[in-house]
């Protein structure tokens, strides 16, 4: 199924950010979110994660209202890997990556042996075994990145929630990572929800894309219907030239 938003109306203070959005967001896909800065991208991920609630409409998560779901449950739905994630005790990167499983944990349980092969994997698919035993105070805003992209591997949820999750990578970890992503839904049936900033690799990575423009919607549905240079103009404000890649076998733009 995946979420459901019903007119939804969101507001800080003073300031509107969507005012009777309505969006459905399908199980099992790679959706890619897209918009200026200010476009409403990231309320609307804080929205579906249960960090905000809105002034009124409905949301819901495989059928069931947000509301109706313990911390727990929403948990073990949805891991969310923020743009910059900081910590300042000096925990060691397997006790960050092993936070993921603690939805999954008794109140008193400790963590076994399925856990800790999960984290492993979890580590080695982000590529940061081999310094499983460093602090995470001691590593660099990509490495940190990394780490928490692990735990969200680790908590085994069914929907990942990436916001600009790749802001601090450089381009050999994101393709890395983003790759990683698109394998989980592709064979594991993963539902990813993506901000990202740059198009071309949400083109390339994304099956459908969600273009926001002030809170409202500008195009939503397949990357080879939404992705053109009108939508791109109406919604950044550029030129620029849409072209399909033979190499990447998908479609791509440069800007005038």
């Amino acid at each position: 199924m995946g979420y459901t938003l019903k007119d939804i109306c969101f507001s800080y203070e003073s300031r509107a950010i969507f005012s009777g959005l309505s969006l459905e967001i399908e199980h099992g896909c790679f959706h890619g979110v897209l918009g200026p800065n200010g476009s409403g991208k990231t309320t609307l991920l804080d929205l579906i994660t249960g960090h905000l609630k809105p002034q009124s409409g409905r949301i819901l998560l495989d059928g069931r209202p947000l509301d109706d779901l313990t911390v727990a449950e929403l948990a073990k739905k949805c891991a969310l890997v923020p743009q910059d994630f900081r910590v300042n005790f000096p925990f060691t990167v397997a006790q960050v990556v092993m936070m993921g499983r603690y939805p999954h944990l008794g109140r008193f349980s400790a963590p076994g042996a399925k856990d800790r092969e999960l984290v492993a994997r979890a580590m080695a698919a982000a590529g940061i075994g081999n310094f499983s035993l460093r602090n995470v105070t001691e590593l660099s805003g990509g490495e940190r990145q990394r780490v928490v992209f692990a735990r969200a591997l680790a908590q085994d949820a069914s929907c990942l929630i990436l916001d600009e999750a790749a802001s601090n990578l450089d381009i050999r970890h994101t393709l890395s990572l983003m790759a990683l992503a698109a394998d989980r839904v592709k064979n594991k049936g993963l539902t990813v929800i993506s901000v990202m900033q740059d198009l071309n690799m949400a083109a390339r990575f994304c099956r459908t894309l969600l273009f926001l423009k002030k809170g409202r919607v500008i195009a939503h549905g397949p990357v080879d219907e939404v992705f053109t240079e009108s939508v791109i103009k109406k919604v950044f404000h550029v030129s620029s030239r849409v072209y399909f890649d033979e190499t990447l076998h998908c479609k791509q733009v440069v800007f005038l």
